[in-house]
């Protein structure tokens, strides 16, 4: 007997030997089985009160995650629990702060991604340089920067919350659930505005008026829509693209005919062309002064938006509603980021009262404003995650979606 042919048969009996020892197979079903130990929920420093909330929502412990900054500002993230083969939940919003927020948010990202993390999905209420989403003058998209580089990091999954446009999701190559906090602000209207059926909704420009009418619809109300500007607006300065073409005085300054100075590109060669029509000149536009379209005389104003930041636009649709004979107007936006002396002016302004989610923390600002007021958004958070981690449809959640679809 060769010894190839031994050695074969000695492990077959070793084999039959240790069959009765040998691990169960365990099924499918019982490998795709997720617990919710396996559900880690980790926060920066931009809004921990709304991180401790969903966790305490969830039932889950809040993660051991510590993030703070060296004396030369650089950006320090400890995970003390292991996260490997687990779903992390990084929730970090924007802020006044907004770019030590993603920077926070990147590294944690990162941190748990070669850490061999399952999963990392970015709870961020309010995403920072939403409103950067188009192109303006030589400038470029922010938005579409911002959203490479949360997917470089690691991101598997992004839940939002009211993007200033819709269509930023089409930047993000992973995928985005954009939740609405709308049916929040629906019922505040419903059962803390009294006599808010004789309400009318108001979109402060023309750009929220597509949201505007959604409100209107889904409470039965009329609509008003404040048109103008009070001040020019930057896309109107002049930066050279209005620039006029080459005239024949400038022309014969420098010496050269018209045709030398208009040159046009041809499929074979390069020729000159006359400016005799001449290039026709970019009309400027002229802002209408503040007007509104609608009746809004002895009646409730409601403004809508998704954001409120420079209140200055706000103030002065709400002094204009006032003197077209508003009895009350309140102010509803998701995002309440308030910046610079926003409070005081809110304090001193005609607007009875202000109402925002808590997306954004904004406590100092409450301090010195005692208008604005906050909706608890946490358990559409926490429903969210819920429904992503057990893998159930989140259509129930935009089911009764108040803005435009």
């Amino acid at each position: 007997m060769s010894k190839r042919r031994f050695y074969a048969l000695s492990l077959m009996n070793v084999s039959c030997r240790l069959g009765s020892v040998r691990p169960p197979k365990r099924c499918r079903s019982d490998m795709d089985n997720i617990s919710t130990s396996d559900i880690v929920i980790i926060n920066g420093n931009s809004h921990p009160d709304l991180a401790n909330s969903v966790a305490e929502r969830m039932g889950i412990k809040n993660g051991g995650c510590s993030v703070f900054h060296k004396s030369n500002r650089e950006t320090i993230v400890e995970i003390s629990d292991s996260v490997r083969g687990k779903d992390i939940y990084i929730i970090q919003t924007g802020t006044k702060d907004a770019n030590n927020n993603i920077m926070e948010l990147l590294i944690m990202a990162y941190a748990c991604k070669t850490s061999s993390a399952r999963s990392i999905v970015g709870v961020i209420p309010y995403l920072p340089y939403s409103k950067q989403c188009k192109m303006r003058k030589r400038g470029c998209i922010v938005s579409k920067l911002l959203a490479k580089m949360m997917c470089t990091s690691g991101l598997t999954h992004i839940i939002t919350m009211d993007l200033h446009q819709k269509e930023i999701q089409g930047f993000f190559d992973i995928p985005v659930d954009n939740l609405r906090a709308s049916p929040f602000l629906l019922q505040y209207i419903q059962e803390s505005i009294p006599d808010y059926r004789n309400s009318v909704i108001v979109a402060r420009n023309p750009g929220v008026a597509k949201k505007a009418n959604s409100y209107a619809e889904r409470l039965r109300l009329g609509l008003a829509v404040i048109h103008g500007e009070q001040k020019e607006a930057e896309s109107d300065e002049v930066d050279g693209r209005y620039s006029p073409p080459p005239t024949r005085a400038y022309c014969n300054i420098l010496g050269n005919s018209v045709e030398m100075c208009i040159p046009t590109a041809s499929s074979s060669r390069q020729r000159t062309t006359s400016v005799s029509v001449g290039v026709p000149e970019h009309p400027v536009k002229v802002k209408p002064p503040l007007t509104i379209v609608g009746d809004v005389n002895g009646r409730i104003a409601i403004m809508v938006d998704d954001l409120i930041d420079d209140v200055q636009a706000f103030v002065a649709a709400a002094e204009m509603l006032k003197d077209n004979g508003a009895c009350k107007i309140y102010v509803l936006a998701t995002h309440g980021l308030l910046s610079s002396d926003a409070p005081r002016l809110l304090e001193e302004s005609v607007i009875d009262e202000i109402v925002v989610t808590n997306t954004i923390p904004h406590e100092v600002q409450k301090l010195q404003c005692n208008k604005i007021k906050t909706i608890d958004i946490s358990i559409l958070i926490a429903e969210a995650i819920r429904r992503i981690h057990n893998k159930e449809s989140m259509s129930y959640l935009f089911r009764n979606v108040t803005l435009e679809d």
